[in-house]
């Protein structure tokens, strides 16, 4: 009665500022204003950006692009992929699993000729078969902790884990109904719906059906990244074609190649012999980097390339650390033989401290950055690795060598 609507209005404005409540024509009319409306979509904007850059990440892209742009939309970037279909439909799927008690009391038939509890509903089977669920959720897919591929007679299938709050609720359910079907509802759709044999406690099920080993993954994907909080519908599709990517990688790469020169010019001016020492052990290092980041798969990009290049500036930092160590032991009178043991070995503590703090911080841009950024992190850090076995042991050997090989009175720096 109107008494009682009068009552309520309180309450619910007090339920979130954001909400108009409106007597209409003998009812309350709940709407949220335009703020809160703008505010509660900017939340879901920013919840899907995630969830799609783990799908992005299970999927295994190389530097992703994954970013807000405007008023309800998502960017995303895709570099070197081989079959788009397949991530737009690893996309568009909103992948909300839920855990349903079957109604055994009423059948699917019953339901169609409108004998259906309010409590119940009527839902299609992924082979077309309907089934009559309790609406009401017994355990919910956000307690999922992970997911992955299993085989069960020989069959693909998918394990799935719950957090401890999961496995209490599913601990409970299964005890309290041995003998009831138990629907697995993924997107409002049954997946599978097997009869509870026994109390399962572990926290931890098996999901079977007819899948392969494709389809099972991508299953597990989905649910190891979560569910969207709405569904994302493709508005615009682009595919770049390689010589766009390509012009910018050769200017790129051809700043790097002059860049490289001027190093090697002024190594040489600098400290002659050992320049030239250095400049090969450069060349080393790059092939080595190069190796490392082909053999884990990595697309060459931009912020790659200037990872490479700052990767390079590094090595050749440290070798003139070693070189004016050498220098100052020589004009203290040391021998050259002693000049450029104590070179190497003092020299080692200030190389070890400035590269372990660059790997601390690209390690640091990998686990809070994304995409170009990640890109640049990985480069830095195998340049790090590669570049303190070239710029130390490798330029040791070379010059222990040329030392032993021709005695020399000076040191050529």
């Amino acid at each position: 009665d109107a008494n009682a609507r009068s009552k309520a209005i309180t309450p619910l404005r007090k339920m979130d500022e954001g909400l108009k409540v409106e007597e209409q024509d003998g009812t309350l009319v709940i709407t949220y204003d335009e703020p809160a409306l703008n505010e509660i979509k900017r939340k879901l904007v920013d919840q899907s950006i995630e969830i799609v850059r783990k799908r992005i990440d299970e999927f295994g892209t190389n530097e992703p692009i994954i970013q807000s742009q405007g008023y309800g939309r998502i960017l995303v970037q895709l570099p070197g992929i081989q079959n788009p279909e397949e991530v737009k439909v690893l996309l568009g799927k909103t992948a909300k699993m839920t855990f349903h008690l079957v109604d055994s009391s009423t059948t699917a038939a019953e339901a169609r000729r409108g004998k259906l509890k309010s409590s119940s509903r009527i839902i299609r089977g992924s082979a077309g078969e309907q089934y009559v669920i309790v609406r009401k959720p017994a355990v919910g897919g956000e307690t999922l902790t992970d997911a992955g591929v299993s085989f069960q007679d020989g069959a693909a299938a998918v394990s799935f884990k719950f957090n401890n709050l999961g496995a209490k609720k599913f601990g409970e359910v299964t005890k309290n109904n041995v003998g009831e079907q138990l629907a697995i509802v993924l997107d409002d759709e049954v997946i599978s719906a097997p009869t509870i044999q026994s109390a399962i406690t572990g926290g931890s099920g098996v999901i079977t059906g007819n899948y392969t080993s494709e389809s099972a993954q991508e299953l597990a994907l989905l649910l190891r990244s979560g569910a969207l909080p709405a569904p994302l519908n493709i508005l615009e599709e682009r595919t770049v074609g390689a010589g766009l990517g390509a012009d910018s990688i050769e200017a790129g790469i051809f700043a790097s190649v002059i860049g490289f020169i001027g190093v090697v010019v002024f190594l040489l001016l600098a400290y002659g012999l050992f320049g030239l020492f250095t400049t090969i052990t450069v060349f080393l290092n790059l092939f080595l980097m190069l190796g490392a980041l082909s053999l884990s798969g990595a697309t060459l990009t931009l912020p790659g390339i200037a990872g490479i290049i700052l990767t390079i500036g590094m090595a050749v930092d440290a070798n003139v650390l070693i070189f004016e160590r050498m220098r100052e032991e020589v004009k203290n009178g040391r021998s050259i033989k002693d000049a450029i043991e104590t070179g190497f070995t003092f020299a080692w503590g200030t190389i070890i401290d400035s590269n372990l703090t660059t790997l601390i911080a690209s390690a640091v841009l990998f686990y809070f950055g994304s995409g170009p950024v990640r890109g640049f992190a990985v480069t830095l850090a195998v340049g790090i690795v590669t570049s303190l076995f070239t710029s130390v042991t490798v330029t040791r050997l070379i010059i222990t060598a040329w030392f032993n090989r021709f005695k020399p009175k000076a040191l050529p720096i």
